[in-house]
């Protein structure tokens, strides 16, 4: 991404595959199918993590508020079988869009060099995008907090 998003700018489109919810073991998923609708991105470093998990079992939990309000879809770097692990192993009721390549985190601009205990490393940034009903960034959480992250996005819907 050449340029870094900002709140009001159009969201980036994609395609994928989702896994989970109405996608079952895996299905196409665009965010142009949700034209009209309030759409939350959370993009996450690696399936089955502690703070990953914590975060997904964190909107898991208000799922009953977060699903009148939004379509959620979590997304990492891993494939369709670590995510369907994943939603089955915690019960997660939103679908996990598999970005094997890269390139939505790239072009959302959440991989990036991360210092982790003194070790730089290159990957996700925990990071949030609302999409309002007319595809603009309505708000962007960057450095999300795993056990602040359900909070944050309740308060912005």
């Amino acid at each position: 991404m050449d340029k870094a998003l900002h709140v009001g700018d159009q969201a980036p489109s994609f395609t994928s595959t989702a896994v989970g919810g109405s996608y079952g073991l895996g299905a196409p998923v665009s965010l142009e199918d949700f034209k009209g609708q309030t759409v939350v991105l959370y993009f996450y470093p690696k399936d089955n993590t502690p703070g990953c998990t914590r975060q997904a079992c964190g909107l898991r939990d208000a799922w009953h508020l977060l699903s009148e309000k939004a379509v959620v879809f979590g997304i990492s770097p891993d494939g369709a079988k670590n995510h369907q692990k994943f939603i089955d192993n915690f019960g997660l009721p939103f679908p996990l869009i598999c970005d094997e390549s890269k390139e939505i985190v790239l072009t959302y601009g959440v991989w990036v060099e991360k210092n982790m205990v003194g070790k730089r490393t290159i990957g996700v940034e925990r990071s949030t995008f609302v999409i309002s009903s007319d595809g603009k960034l309505r708000a962007i959480f960057r450095v999300v907090k795993p056990d602040e992250h359900v909070e944050k996005v309740l308060e912005m819907l």
